[in-house]
């Protein structure tokens, strides 16, 4: 039987649903999703098989303006996920669609996109009326030239199976890049840092910005007794560091519960789970903390 398979990078606005859709794709919950924008730092790959078709998609940044260095990786790694693309899928937040933004999106990422096939995702559609989406439609068929212009709803998971069935028409024929069984190419060791990055984004809301480093130095796995997991939460300034503990440490205490709780969920097995706050002041502008940290696969920041 023939193979066909290939990559799939989602790029778009922070908090266009770009995880949630990723979510919805693979029916299980890879990817970070808050309300906050700009949750996503890394490529987070989520690896669909049926058949003989695989699809990795990759889970990208948000597209911003850079405003420090972190935020200049950030870019790169939207960049060098669409060159090595066979389909991208250019995701809008129909609500809040505007023509200047699209095209501004689209005309930053121009010498990347120009030799892939590109389909626009307008999604939320479920929070508008069907005539309202057929007008959004048409506006963008006469005003871009994308390959596929697919209407979704990710939090409803609606019309999620007719971008599948259209992105399938477009794969070239390769063998599989994985194993059948995969849902993603990350070690465990990620998604534990993402689940105690997502749980602060909870809990510490808008008392914390988005200037935390989430890093696992110890991960134990034993074949008797609780997985041992220690997780180094770092910070930019002693303020932050006193919000994340709280008084008598009464916050970090109910973050490592939660975090516990989820992390079990997802591994399947108990574990012993200890957090740390260190402060390391301007770590989003420190080249030498972001080589050494965000060029490993594993390890995020808020």
């Amino acid at each position: 039987m023939q193979k066909f398979s290939g990559f799939v990078p989602i790029i778009g606005a922070p908090n266009a649903g770009k995880s949630t859709l990723l979510n919805a794709i693979l029916g299980y919950k890879l990817s970070i999703v808050t309300a906050k924008p700009q949750t996503t730092r890394n490529r987070i790959n989520g690896i669909y098989t049926k058949d003989n078709i695989q699809i990795i998609f990759v889970d990208t940044p948000g597209i911003l303006d850079p405003k420090y260095k972190l935020q200049q990786f950030m870019s790169k790694e939207i960049a060098s996920s669409v060159i090595d693309s066979d389909v991208i899928l250019l995701l809008i937040d129909a609500k809040k669609y505007e023509r200047n933004s699209l095209k501004k999106m689209y005309l930053k990422y121009k010498n990347e996109l120009k030799n892939h096939k590109i389909f626009c995702v307008p999604n939320k559609i479920d929070l508008m009326q069907k005539e309202d989406v057929l007008i959004l439609i048409d506006e963008i068929s006469k005003n871009f030239k994308f390959d596929e212009i697919v209407p979704v709803s990710a939090v409803k998971a609606f019309n999620t199976d007719e971008l599948l069935k259209t992105i399938i028409k477009y794969l070239p024929e390769n063998d599989f890049y994985f194993n059948n069984e995969l849902l993603t190419s990350h070690p465990e060791k990620f998604f534990v840092s993402e689940i105690i990055r997502q749980n602060i984004l909870k809990l510490y809301k808008d008392e914390v910005p988005f200037s935390v480093y989430v890093d696992i130095s110890e991960f134990k796995v034993r074949e008797k007794g609780k997985d041992f997991i220690n997780s180094l939460i770092i910070v930019e300034r002693d303020s932050q560091k006193s919000i994340i503990i709280g008084e008598s440490g009464k916050k970090i205490k109910k973050l490592g519960e939660l975090s516990r709780k989820e992390i079990e969920d997802f591994l399947g097995k108990k574990v012993f789970l200890e957090l740390f706050v260190k402060v390391r002041k301007d770590w989003k502008n420190d080249d030498v903390f972001l080589k050494k940290n965000f060029n490993k696969l594993g390890l995020n920041a808020i």
